[in-house]
This record gives structure tokens, C-alpha cells and sequence, in this order.
């Protein structure tokens, strides 16, 4: 396989996805459906944060650009409001800002930071912005008011987080897993080092707030419940690795109707995944470079993910004259994505 800094003769699209166009001229940092319809919301480093209506017919899927909004620096993450009518991004200018895209409204800033916005995410039960920085905190926002309605003290630089009412997880650096109960808000309910041994990369809620995943830059997933009684069903697994080369974790996904979940690596694939069952479900092929970020849409029937270089290799090994981003759309078969029925074991 060619180094993720060339092109030579491996496949940009070897899963044979939709490519949404026109691609955004640098690295994908964050993908975001829709939680209502089939509008799809990319952020980049080249400072945009741009939409396309997606349609689907079939296997056959078309886009449509819909319009695009800039920041002062890259941005970084982004995240929906629950009722699709508004997004919210942020990144290394250190606010976050509210696009009302529905309505065609201007975007405006509700959130800043000391540092890099690096996650955020929209509470329907409290209806409010939560945003994670590298300046240490968590801040929950008010879009009508100024100041943040809450600012959390975290251990360390913000590196991920997941909100599935009332469960929040954050994962900071050194290791650091902190649960809250958004009933409670301002008081840590767990503090966990994570079962991994490196870098955490990505942490995403149970759709049931059981639990949580956490990825790392050791290609490797932990599946961590909360319950104490419910601790033997804690187990990690390898993934994004091959003989040669160990790769980062870069996002996870649940399914929104089975419950599974998706991986994607910088090894350049993704993969499905039934924790309950300890499966996977499907092994997609590799692209050429990293998949830095991905979603589903609302229905399930539609994943999408950036194929890009992810600098975890440095700058000696980015050539801008080959280096493109991408964006793709898969359309995944339900055996793929649903859990496969156990099979019954008679004893003798």
C-alpha cells in the first residue's frame, strides 16, 4: 500500500462511494448529518464550514452544494440543533459560531474560548451548547446570552466528547475519561483513566447512556459500561492495524435504528461493529490516505466519511501537489450494519 502522502497506485475509492462535491480544499475535520433530513455539514482547515443536500435513490446518490459560511482559522468540529434547523461550529479561533441555515439567517458567534475549540455538541434536554476546549473547560451556553450559563473545570486539554441526555463523556489528555449527569451538571459523576494505554482519540456515547466508546491512537476501541454491575462487559479490541503499521482511531459512530457502531482509521478504512455480540459486521476496503471524521445520517441509510491526509505523519510526508480531500457517501447494506442473530449452542 503507498504511503498516505502519495498517490501512487492505491485506490482513492475503493468502496466504490458517492464523492460529494465540489470537495473543500484542505483537510475534513468534522462531517455532521442532519438529525432531520439528508443536509450534510463538513468543517476544514481551510477555514469553511460548507453544506450539501444529499439524495438518495436507491443505490444511486446525488449532492447539491447549499451554501458555506468562513471562520478566521481552521474549524474543527460541528455539531446540529435537534430540531435540523441550525448548525453550530468552532475551532482555532476560539469561538463557536450559530448558523441559522434553514432560515438563510447570517451566523453569529455564542461561545469563545481561551484556546481551540476542539468538540462540541447540542443538549435537546437542557437546549444547550456545550462546547470542550484546549484551555481546559467545558462551557454550556445559552445561544440568547452572552457569558456561558456554566464553565467545568477539566484536568487537562479537551480532546473529544459525546452527549447522549443525561450522559456526557469527555476525553482529555493524559487518559482522562470524566462522566457527567447532566442533571447535575456541575459535578463530575465518574473520573476514569482509560482502559487504553496511549492517547485518547475519539469517545462516543451508548444511544441507550449505558455506557460509552473510547478510541485511541493505538488503533484500539474500549467498550466501557457505567454500571458497576455491569463491568465484566467491559472489553477492548484491536482495529486499524496491519502487520506493519498501527493506526489511529478517528471516529465512531452508532447506527441511529440497530445500535451497532462504525470505526474509521488512518489506515484509510472503516469498519462495522456489533459490541453487544463482541462482531465485526463488515470490513470495508482501504482508501489512500486517513479517514478523518464520519457520520450517519438520521435514518441509518447513509454513511459518510473524508478521505484525507490527517498529518499524523508530519508535514515531510504532505505533498500538497497530491494530497487531496475527499468526501464520500457509502450506502451500507442492512446485513452490514445489523446485528447478526446468535446462534443457539447445545451442550451434550
Amino acid at each position: 500500500m503507498a504511503t498516505f502522502g502519495a498517490t501512487a497506485s492505491a485506490n482513492a475509492n475503493p468502496n466504490k462511494s458517492y464523492e460529494v462535491t465540489p470537495s473543500p480544499a484542505d483537510s475534513i475535520s468534522s462531517l455532521s448529518f442532519s438529525p432531520r433530513s439528508d443536509i450534510l455539514v463538513a468543517t476544514s482547515w481551510d477555514n469553511q464550514v460548507r453544506c450539501w443536500d444529499i439524495t438518495r435513490s436507491g443505490h444511486s446518490v446525488a449532492s447539491a452544494p447549499k451554501a458555506s459560511i468562513s471562520h478566521d482559522q481552521p474549524v474543527l468540529c460541528s455539531a446540529w440543533k435537534d430540531d435540523g434547523t441550525t448548525v453550530f461550529s468552532g475551532g482555532c479561533d476560539k469561538q463557536a459560531k450559530m448558523w441559522p441555515l434553514l432560515s438563510g439567517g447570517q451566523p453569529t458567534t455564542v461561545a469563545m474560548h481561551d484556546a481551540p475549540i476542539v468538540d462540541m455538541a447540542w443538549i435537546p434536554g437542557m437546549n444547550l451548547l456545550v462546547t470542550g476546549s484546549w484551555d481546559k473547560t467545558l462551557k454550556y451556553w445559552d445561544t440568547r446570552q452572552q457569558n456561558p450559563v456554566h464553565t467545568q473545570q477539566l484536568p487537562d486539554k479537551c480532546y473529544s466528547l459525546s452527549v447522549r441526555h443525561p450522559l456526557l463523556v469527555v476525553g482529555t489528555a493524559d487518559r482522562n475519561l470524566i462522566v457527567f449527569n447532566l442533571q447535575n451538571p456541575q459535578t463530575e459523576f465518574k473520573r476514569i483513566v482509560s482502559p487504553l494505554k496511549y492517547q485518547t482519540r475519539c469517545v462516543t456515547a451508548f444511544p441507550d447512556q449505558q455506557g460509552f466508546l473510547v478510541g485511541s491512537v493505538e488503533g484500539r476501541v474500549g467498550v466501557h459500561h457505567l454500571d458497576d454491575s455491569q463491568q465484566s462487559k467491559n472489553f477492548t479490541f484491536k482495529c486499524h492495524r496491519d502487520d506493519k503499521e498501527i493506526n489511529s482511531v478517528n471516529a465512531m459512530n452508532f447506527h441511529p435504528v440497530h445500535g451497532t457502531f462504525a470505526t474509521a482509521g488512518s489506515d484509510g478504512a472503516f469498519h462495522f461493529w456489533d459490541k453487544d455480540n463482541k462482531q465485526r459486521l463488515k470490513a470495508m476496503s482501504r482508501c489512500n490516505q486517513p479517514i478523518t471524521c464520519s457520520s450517519f445520517n438520521h435514518d441509518g441509510s447513509m454513511y459518510a466519511y473524508a478521505s484525507c491526509y490527517d498529518w499524523g505523519k508530519g508535514a515531510e510526508n504532505h505533498n500538497p501537489a497530491t494530497a487531496k480531500s475527499s468526501i464520500f457517501v457509502h450506502i451500507p447494506e442492512e446485513i452490514d450494519v445489523k446485528p447478526k442473530p446468535k446462534v443457539a449452542t447445545s451442550r451434550r
